[in-house]
């Protein structure tokens, strides 16, 4: 009886410990919608399945589209309209309707709010 009790206990522990070990899925900015402010401008940008990001203003005007990956935890966005090359947000996991403060690597800040998915489509 103690044997089984013994057992049953070590499987228990072990069982455990494997959940404790497991590490929360990275965060990840693939199939995303954001919303802020930018220069005055309300503006809303997706990043699709395969990383590229549109960014229009609210009203409708085309803003910007580009390439967006995770690297080293920050979300970094390359431009297909400027040349400002690569530029990196800070980041966390955000739940939709939720907001966070992100500050790029120049140190420019800006807060964000996480919205449901919505594809959009580069202007005809």
């Amino acid at each position: 009886m103690r044997l089984t009790i013994c057992v049953a206990a070590a499987l228990i522990l072990s069982a455990s410990s494997a959940q404790l070990a497991a590490k929360p899925a990275p965060f990840d900015i693939k199939h995303t919608s954001w919303s802020f402010v930018d220069n005055k401008t309300r503006v809303h940008e997706s990043i699709d399945a395969d990383g590229n990001y549109i960014e229009n203003a609210v009203s409708g005007k085309h803003i910007d589209h580009g390439t967006g990956v995770m690297k080293d935890g920050k979300a970094c966005f390359t431009s297909a309209m400027t040349k400002d090359g690569e530029i990196c947000w800070t980041t966390k996991p955000v739940k939709v309707g939720h907001s966070m403060q992100t500050t790029n690597d120049k140190g420019e800040k800006l807060t964000v709010t996480r919205v449901a998915y919505s594809p959009l489509h580069m202007p005809k």
